[in-house]
Order: C-alpha cells, then structure tokens, then sequence
C-alpha cells in the first residue's frame, strides 16, 4: 500500500523501548501478563488507527513539526536509555530496575555488582559485542563486505547457541531464552480493550508510540527515495502503516514500523520493490514453524549484545557538531530532547522535543526578520546594510525591508522595530547634522500576505508618521498584499502614490 519500495518492515528499538516503558508503568508484565498482552494489543491497534487517519485526512505535515535537531537528540538519548537496559542481561542481573532513566539504572547495576553479577554471562555478553563491532568497521569499511554485519547477529546466536548447550553453561547462572512457542501467532481480536479502564490508556501509549513509529518510517522512506531519486508519498506510507498495524493488532502484533538497519540491508542487498518485505515475512514464517525450538539455549547475553551494537549507531556525534555550528536553538532542541530522554523518560523526552520545536517555530513567527536598505555605489540595487557594507543610506530617506508574511503574531512587533530604528536614525541625525528623515520606505516584495492585524499595525505606523512628519510609502507590495490593502481602504489612506507597485 506504501510508495517507498526500499523500506524493511518489523519491530525496531526505539519503538518497542517506548511502548515496553508506557506498558510497564500501567501494568506489570511479570504479576499481569494477560492484561499487559491485552494492553500492548490494543495500544497497537489505536497506533494504526492514529496512522491511518494521519493519511486518509492528508495530515502528513503534522510529522514535520518534529524537527530534525529533536529527532537527532531523541534518537541518541533513546540509543542510551535502550543499552543502559541491556545491560541486565549483559552483566546477568536478576533483580532490576524497572525505570528507563539514567540514574536508577546506573544505581540497580552497581547495587548488584558484589552479588547480581555473573562472571561467565560477561564473557559470553563481551566477546560476541567485539565481535559484532568488528563486523560493523568491516562492513564500512568495505563497502562490497555489507553483508558482513548483516549476518553477525545470526552468526552469533547461532555459535553462542551451541556453545552454551555443549557446555550447559545455563547451569553456571547464564540465563538462556528457554521455550519459544512454535507456529504463527493466534488472532488477538478478542484481547483489545474495546471498554473499561485500560481504553483511555490504550489509545493514550498508542498516540504516542504511533507518532515516534510513523516519524522514524517516513524519515528512513525518503532517506532511500532521495538516495534512488524517486518521490515518497508521505500520506500513502501513512495509510500503509496505520493499516498494518491495525491488521497486526488482530493477530498478536505489536507496534512495527521501518527500520533503518534492515531497510539498509534491504538496500544494499539490491532490492527494487516492496516484495523485500513478502521474502522476509515468509523465511519469519518458516522460523517461527520449524526452527524456534532451537534457539532454547539462546543466552540472554547475546540479545542484549546484538541490541546495543544495533543502538550504537543511533548516536550521531557528527549530525550534533554540525547542529552545533549551523543553529544554536537547534543544538538546544537537540539537548533537550536528549537529556529529557536520559534522565527522565522517553515519553517526556519526546514531550521537550516537539515543545522546543513548537517554541522555534512561534519564535521566528512572532520575531521575523527585518532589515534597513542602502543603495550600492554606481546602480541603482539596494541591499542589506549589515550583508553589504559599502552600501550607501539615502539622505532624509529610511529603506526598511520586512521579510516575512505581516499577521497578527508580528504586526506589533514590525511596527515597533521599525519605530525604534527611526529613533536609533533621528539621534544620528542630530549628531551628525545629516539631513532629517523625510520618508519611510517599508521595501514589501518578501510579504506574501497580511492580515486584518497587519493593516492595523501599518494604519498606527501610518499615523505615528503623520505626527513626526514623515511620509510613509509602502513599495512592491504583492497582489495579494495589494488586494487586502485596497479592500481596507488602507491605500486610500496613504494616497496611491504612496503604494508603489511590484518593479518601481
């Protein structure tokens, strides 16, 4: 149903870390977990439908309020948080934390390091991570080698497999995977919360799962159609999702999204269209059939090791520098997002990211940018004063541009900026003896529209000139700017000639 033909389909960390922490502070999934499966389902079932509905009503644009210095930031703080929580079964720990956050992590792992370690899980857990980094440097190093850190983990679960069975190092206090169910999952139709307490809840982590799902699918989709040069339709990949999930919340599936690392493979492996993903559900599908019984002596090491080898190229320390030089309120999006995810959760780490991108957003909305024009020696161009030194003001004249639509949000603050710098020019002219301003030109070509607030903020600025006797003109102005100027009579009350049209 998609339009992207690169994109691999299934669980990735990000998303099950998130739905696992929202699940787990609602019901615990040792002493309930009947009604935590039912949850999980059900969470999946309003994800799909918070999908579906995104592209059916053409809402993809909603996605692009999380920029991308908060996506960086969240990614990072959740590639943490998502290894930090491995570490239980990487070190052997029985007794842990139940909480993502940094700190009550760090402190269940020391509190059990005399007792809760286990020696033996450590060396297994250890070797098999070095193994999978040197599969990774080998993979980027060679390109032609990519199918090197693609097969690792199998290669590691499989050698750790037999290697723990031949020498029941299970009996050492290695935890192992134990039973695995055979066959395709049972339909879970009857199990979503359709009524009752959970309901609210279910729709609540499955709103939140959907969005962080479908922002991770739509940003992998249009890496790999601008790496092919072919467009993504960001609404069909919506429905495609959302329809997905619904589906999979009926046969026992929880919240699946693309994935970046198998999508990569996908990739390189050569793929062309969406049928990639009809070749993996199928060899899922024999797994699950034939081969589960065999991954009983699979030791918890190893998933733990193959999940942070996974989550450490989720970091991107490139990606933040350059965040850094480029935009400093981004690099703060990007922080803050990071740290809220690390020290507090994912959920409030994703609530700081999209918070801070909202706050940019009204920023630059309510503080547009403006500039005072001079006119460049022997033409008749006028420029920016700050980008272009040489150019020259004109004498008893004030060129002032305004770069952004005029509406309610910033007329007052254009008004007064423009205001203030007359001020800033009356107190030249007084120092130098220059001659004093006559005129303010506002240079409007940059103004695609304004509003009925913007025409009342022109009409004060109008009239504060009036009393300093300074004659205001308005030049360029677009024909849409020029039609709302007309239709208030606002042109009538500057004179005409005072409305210059676009070329003058």
């Amino acid at each position: 149903m998609g339009s992207s033909r690169d994109i691999a389909i299934g669980p990735v960390a990000v998303v099950s870390l998130l739905l696992g922490t929202l699940l787990q502070t609602e019901i615990d999934p040792v002493a309930n977990a009947e009604e935590y499966r039912r949850l999980a389902f059900t969470a999946t079932f309003f994800a799909g439908i918070t999908q579906a509905t995104l592209g059916f009503f053409r809402l993809g644009f909603l996605i692009d309020f999380l920029s991308h210095a908060a996506i960086v930031g969240f990614m990072s703080g959740a590639a943490i948080t998502i290894a930090l929580q491995q570490l239980k079964g990487f070190l052997g720990i029985k007794k842990f934390t139940k909480k993502t956050d940094i700190v009550s992590v760090l402190h269940s792992v020391f509190a059990s390091a005399h007792h809760g370690w286990n020696w033996q899980t450590i060396v297994i857990g250890v070797s098999f991570l070095s193994f999978l980094l040197a599969a990774k440097h080998i993979g980027k190093k060679n390109k032609k080698l990519f199918w090197v850190p693609a097969i690792g983990p199998l290669i590691c679960v499989i050698v750790s497999t037999f290697f723990v069975y031949i020498t029941r190092a299970d009996k050492e206090g290695v935890q192992i995977v134990r039973h695995i169910k055979k066959g395709i999952n049972p339909s879970s139709v009857n199990q979503i919360y359709f009524h009752g307490d959970y309901l609210l809840k279910g729709v609540r982590i499955g709103i939140v799962a959907g969005m962080v799902a479908l922002t991770e699918a739509i940003a992998i989709g249009r890496t790999f159609a601008a790496m092919k040069d072919y467009q993504l339709d960001g609404n069909k990949e919506m429905l495609a999702l959302g329809t997905m999930n619904v589906v999979g919340s009926m046969t026992s599936c929880y919240v699946a999204t693309g994935s970046f690392s198998r999508s990569a493979v996908n990739y390189m492996a050569g793929c062309r269209t969406a049928v990639s993903n009809i070749i993996m559900a199928i060899v899922v599908f024999l797994t699950l059939e034939f081969i589960t019984p065999l991954f009983k002596y699979t030791p918890n090491a190893i998933l733990a090791a193959i999940i942070i080898s996974a989550v450490i190229g989720l970091i991107d320390f490139d990606a933040v520098c350059l965040i850094w030089k480029i935009d400093k309120f981004d690099f703060v999006a990007c922080m803050g997002a990071f740290f809220g995810v690390v020290f507090v959760s994912v959920e409030i780490g994703l609530l700081i990211a999209v918070s801070i991108s909202f706050a940019k957003i009204l920023l630059q909305v309510t503080r547009p940018r403006t500039a005072i024009l001079g006119n460049l020696p022997r033409s008749t161009v006028y420029r920016n004063i700050l980008q272009y030194p040489e150019a020259a003001k004109v004498p008893g004249v004030l060129i002032v541009r305004v770069d952004s639509a005029i509406y309610f949000s910033n007329s007052n603050y254009i008004k007064e900026r423009i205001l203030r710098w007359l001020v800033d020019e009356d107190d030249l002219v007084k120092e130098s003896g220059q001659t004093k301003i006559q005129f303010l030109i506002v240079e409007m070509s940059p103004v695609t529209d304004i509003d009925t607030s913007g025409i009342h903020a022109l009409e004060e600025l109008y009239r504060s000139l009036q009393k300093r006797e300074i004659q205001l003109i308005l030049a360029n102005p677009g024909p849409v700017v020029i039609d709302k100027l007309h239709a208030s009579s606002f042109a009538q009350l500057v004179g005409e000639d005072k409305d210059l049209p676009h070329g003058c």
